[in-house]
């Protein structure tokens, strides 16, 4: 029997107090056909928008997840992250943050040698640097509309980069920016060392995730979770925006009521489907994003077997790849 499918509305506040959940969410990638019929791109990955909402402000609550600062509910903050851009014959495509195996020193050294620049241009300070993000308050740059790295990378940046929305010309000014910063980074001694060692250039900063937590909507499956489960700052973010108990790792002994995003599911999947057949839980909620679009399976123990008419054999379980490409 195929795994039932259930909207938002499925559940309930009393739900979580009867029923032994685990939920799993996987990540999602965007449907580009649909992207390029419209006149923008849909800001935010599918797992994003679910997590955040429409308006998907990634950049305070990856700030909260990456920090312990205290941020206000209305305060627009802006993610840079330092890129590699690459050039093929007719555009630029931007590389994934693991592609281009930055140091925490080399992206100080270049935060430092931008960072005149980048203060002038917001009117403020860098709020907190790491070594994939740089967070500072919006300012002049608030209404942009901008796409994350995650969202944009291996792709053409022309339709990524950020646009005006309710004020001309801001997208302008972020490129003016953007084109000093490449050319001071262009002479500087941090990309001569990374040619040195045959690593791609540092040749562009990235603004992404502008919003504030005021614009955060989360799902009912996230608010009525008691532990949330992964290593993404996202995650952890929301954890402590919703004042929810957080774990970094899957722990098989920790199941009931627990809202997971893990980098391998598939090696958590026995241990839950043991769960299942073992009456440690009742059901499990699966949340992907087959073609950019939500879906949420209910999971309970008669889920995980194969139908067959041969009564006769014994019947088997479904694997991990039947379950997330049914």
């Amino acid at each position: 029997m195929p795994p039932k499918i259930r909207g938002m509305t499925s559940y309930s506040k009393s739900q979580p107090n009867t029923v032994r959940r685990f939920t799993l969410m996987l990540s999602g990638e965007d449907a580009l056909d649909d992207q390029e019929d419209s006149s923008c791109p849909i800001k935010g990955l599918p797992h994003e928008r679910y997590l955040l909402g429409d308006k998907a402000p990634l950049a305070p609550v990856l700030l909260l997840g990456l920090s312990n600062q205290a941020i206000k509910s209305a305060d627009v903050i802006a993610c840079l992250q330092p890129v590699h851009l690459h050039a093929t014959r007719d555009h630029l495509i931007l590389m994934g943050q693991n592609e281009i195996d930055l140091t925490g020193e080399e992206s100080a050294q270049l935060l430092k040698v931008a960072l005149p620049f980048i203060e002038e241009d917001f009117q403020s300070s860098i709020s907190f640097e790491d070594r994939r993000y740089w967070f500072i308050p919006a300012g002049p740059f608030a209404s942009l509309a901008s796409y994350s790295v995650d969202q944009a990378h291996g792709r053409n940046i022309d339709w990524w980069m950020p646009r005006d929305t309710n004020e001309e010309g801001i997208a302008k000014r972020w490129r003016k920016l953007q084109n000093e910063i490449q050319m001071l980074w262009h002479i500087g001694p941090v990309n001569e060392e990374r040619e040195q060692r045959g690593m791609p250039s540092i040749n562009s900063v990235w603004i992404s995730g502008i919003g504030k937590l005021d614009d955060v909507q989360a799902p009912d499956a996230l608010k009525q979770s008691r532990l949330l489960i992964g290593e993404h700052p996202l995650l952890i973010g929301m954890a402590s925006l919703l004042k929810l108990e957080h774990k970094n790792a899957f722990d098989e002994k920790t199941l009931d009521g627990v809202f997971a995003w893990l980098d391998q599911p598939q090696l958590a999947w026995p241990h839950l489907s043991k769960a299942l057949q073992d009456k440690h839980l009742d059901e499990i909620l699966i949340i992907d994003f087959p073609n950019g679009k939500t879906r949420e399976r209910i999971l309970t123990v008669k889920d995980l077997y194969k139908k067959t008419w041969t009564f006769w054999k014994k019947t088997e379980s479904l694997t991990w790849k039947e379950i997330t490409q049914s």
